[in-house]
């Protein structure tokens, strides 16, 4: 079936959507875009270029364009604050919903758009394009096939430079939106490495002098799985230079057997050496030696192949889902996990206190029931 489809934005990162996302399952038959809407007009230009609209199918006013045009969903690529506003009229006209992170900009009105679609009937999708990616899809089938044995914890890095200078369109009106916008990716990505929830998680997070961003571009994070193993991650984004920007971070995964590496979109397998194994203090340099040697030498772990990753395989998940499928995995409900975990890290860093993510998540839900 063919799916009939609003895109709500079209400037921006939504630029990608209209010209590289939406295209290749509009190619397969499973989506049909019949409007756009963005309150900037030259910005429907993306969506008559890169998904062949006409004039008369782009509009600035989405009341209009959801009143005028019949849609099984639509899509909501606009700034988080005004994600509810697009959620609340999907609902209205019937429609379900396939979103950009995060579900919305405070965890509160997360709970309540997951409420509100639950209540509706309705389907909801958040796109975490980042762990779809085929780098990170090749690391978590192998951490799943068991040949590295039991995983004990993660180490990620991601430190750019890109936040030394403010660009000249950006969405840093708080200390914290940083988080909120690209970190959720990371914290979202390493727990679903992890194989479960978050139970609790520490931060500290900061802006260097340097930086021209009012928002906290340095981060440190502890997470404790509800499985028992460990993440650390550092998400320094004002640093000197890039080593492990965007698609590049450096992730290792510690497991009985070996060490999974992920390394600029590399992934390798180190395997445990007996050999070089024990306390004694004779032969040690040469021992630790071969350690090197070992990390020079480690296995290729050749990259799944597919035709689809990140947002364009989402957007076909999605479909699936409407068609009956399994739930997509970064559906509303679970995907309240992901905001728990950046609104905890976010309220660890002003008191400096760890924070239980599913005690702040269940008050939200509570608060939000209440009302």
């Amino acid at each position: 079936m063919t799916y009939k489809m609003i895109q709500v934005g079209s400037g921006g990162f939504a630029k990608s959507w209209c010209r590289d996302f939406l295209p290749p399952n509009v190619d397969d038959g499973l989506i049909e875009v019949v409007a756009a809407v963005d309150i900037n007009p030259e910005a429907l230009r993306n969506a008559q270029e890169g998904l062949g609209l006409r004039p008369d199918q782009c509009y600035t006013d989405m009341q209009k364009a959801f009143r005028e045009n019949k849609a099984d969903f639509c899509t909501v690529v606009v700034p988080p604050a005004f994600h509810e506003h697009v959620v609340d009229l999907a609902l209205e006209n019937d429609m379900n919903i396939l979103s950009e992170k995060p579900i919305a900009d405070t965890l509160t009105a997360s709970v309540r758009i997951a409420h509100k679609v639950r209540q509706a009937g309705k389907k909801m999708g958040v796109t975490m394009s980042h762990r779809f990616r085929q780098d990170i899809t090749t690391l978590r089938h192998e951490l799943r096939s068991g040949r590295d044995g039991e995983l004990d914890h993660l180490v990620c890095s991601n430190t750019c430079a890109q936040a030394r200078v403010r660009p000249r369109v950006w969405r840093f009106d708080s200390p914290y939106s940083y988080m909120v916008d690209t970190v959720i990716h990371h914290l979202d990505l390493l727990a679903d490495l992890g194989g479960a929830k978050c139970d609790t998680i520490y931060a500290q997070t900061w802006r260097p002098p340097w930086s021209e961003y009012v928002a906290h571009s340095q981060g440190l994070v502890i997470m404790l799985l509800e499985n028992g193993k460990r993440v650390t991650y550092e998400a320094g984004h004002t640093n000197a230079v890039g080593l492990h920007c965007w698609g590049e971070e450096y992730i290792r995964a510690e497991c009985d057997k070996s060490i999974l590496i992920m390394d600029h979109g590399r992934l390798q397998r180190v395997k445990h050496n007996a050999s070089a194994e024990g306390p004694s203090r004779t032969g040690y340099w040469e021992k630790s030696k071969n350690r090197q040697v070992d990390r020079q030498h480690g296995e290729e772990v050749p990259l799944m192949e597919q035709r689809k990753w990140a947002n364009t395989w989402l957007i076909e998940k999605f479909v699936q889902w409407l068609d009956g499928g399994q739930p997509m995995e970064t559906n509303v409900e679970d995907n309240l996990q992901s905001t728990a975990m950046i609104f905890g890290a976010i309220q660890s860093s002003q008191t400096g206190q760890p924070v239980k993510v599913q005690e702040l998540l269940d008050r939200s839900h509570r608060e939000a029931e209440a009302k």
